[in-house]
């Protein structure tokens, strides 16, 4: 697929190819092993220029497209996932206060963000409230020239080490989705303590934890987004992450299919290479295959998005069909390898934790479904 990205968007690829292959690579399985966010590699991705990739190249940062920066992330995503998604997340909050905030929150937020001094999280999702996002109970209430806020969140990407919060809080419970608003929160707010880190199966890159907000004082100009838009640019901001996740399960299959190929080219049994066989060439061959119908899925939803339009079904293609055939196929590079693949000393355990992640990460692939379905029978009245 020719995505035609401009020369400078190609030369971040670049970089980011650059820095996963000396940075990435090389630390990727001590992270996991160890269960450690790795922020001095946050920030040095912060002086390859790869924390204000959104940003407008006016205001500091690198202005790609979300086509790009999907190629971005896939390459950093080929070395590790959760390091990748760490980075989605705070590009997209740089993006979000780009685009919604006021001058005085851009000049105040922006710079840190873009130079790693500050590290951003995305506080939507709550303990009982996860698929159904509009159903947030964390509340904020507007008191003597400030923002009261109580609740709790979950699953914050990033949560154990952010500096900056965007908590998404329910200003009236009787509008719905149109009384959720957006304020920006910093680490040193009173009231906002961190939960507990998760330990999980994979993916502790990512410093997932809770953040829990007890009369939470932070000042009225800290709105970003008010009621009737916000839970709108969260939803949109779903969307375009939905497509990279697309890209970074594209960038782990393309690389458990490179460590099989390598393994299996190498690897003598019964005087001959593993590779050889056919079985295991067309078992390699259905992995390739899958690969390419993924990239398409993805890199159409992350142009739908370039193109302003409604892009939420094709992402929600791409991302239940790619992290569907993740979870497959990097099993299945691993069997290629036989017990080889099983062990650390290779990327392809870590990789396969991270596609099983991947299918939890804005959205379950039961939800893709129902953007899907919805999208299907809509206008077909009585025959849904």
């Amino acid at each position: 697929m020719d995505i035609n990205l401009e020369p400078h968007e190609q030369k971040m690829v670049d970089i980011a190819s650059e820095f996963t292959r000396d940075r990435v690579i090389p630390n990727a399985a001590g992270w996991e092993l160890e269960r450690e966010v790795p922020l001095d590699s946050l920030r040095a991705a912060a002086a390859a220029g790869l924390m204000g990739l959104l940003v407008p190249k006016e205001q500091g940062g690198q202005g790609l497209s979300y086509t790009a920066v999907s190629r971005v992330m896939e390459e950093l995503a080929s070395g590790c996932m959760p390091f990748a998604f760490s980075l989605v997340v705070h590009n997209n909050l740089t993006d979000t206060i780009s685009r919604n905030g006021t001058a005085a929150q851009t000049d105040r937020f922006i710079p840190g963000l873009i130079r790693g001094e500050q590290i951003g999280a995305f506080c939507l999702t709550e303990p009982e409230t996860g698929s159904d996002a509009a159903a947030i109970t964390t509340e904020a209430k507007a008191e003597d020239g400030a923002w009261i806020l109580n609740g709790h969140k979950a699953w914050i990407t990033n949560g154990a080490v952010a500096n900056l919060f965007s908590v998404y809080a329910q200003t009236d419970p009787a509008l719905g989705w149109k009384g959720i608003v957006c304020i920006l929160v910093e680490d040193k707010a009173p009231g906002l303590e961190r939960g507990d880190v998760y330990q999980m199966l994979g993916g502790h890159a990512m410093g997932t934890a809770e953040l829990i907000l007890e009369d939470c004082r932070v000042p009225e100009e800290n709105l970003l987004i008010g009621p009737g838009d916000a839970f709108k640019a969260a939803m949109r901001g779903i969307n375009v992450a939905r497509a990279i996740v697309g890209a970074m399960c594209c960038g782990i299959i393309r690389n458990s299919l490179a460590c099989a190929l390598d393994y299996t080219s190498k690897r003598q049994v019964f005087g001959r290479a593993v590779g050889s066989f056919q079985g295991i060439q067309w078992q390699l061959a259905d992995v390739a295959t899958n690969l390419e119908a993924a990239r398409l899925l993805t890199y159409q939803a992350a142009l739908a998005v370039d193109a302003g339009e409604d892009a939420a079904v094709k992402a929600a293609h791409a991302k239940k069909f790619a992290t569907r055939v993740a979870l497959v196929d990097i099993s299945n590079c691993m069997q290629a390898m036989g017990a080889e693949g099983f062990r650390t000393d290779h990327p392809l355990g870590r990789h396969l934790a991270s596609a099983k992640m991947a299918q939890y990460l804005d959205g379950t692939t039961e939800i893709q479904n129902v953007v899907i379905s919805r999208a299907m029978f809509r206008g077909r009245g009585n025959r849904v």
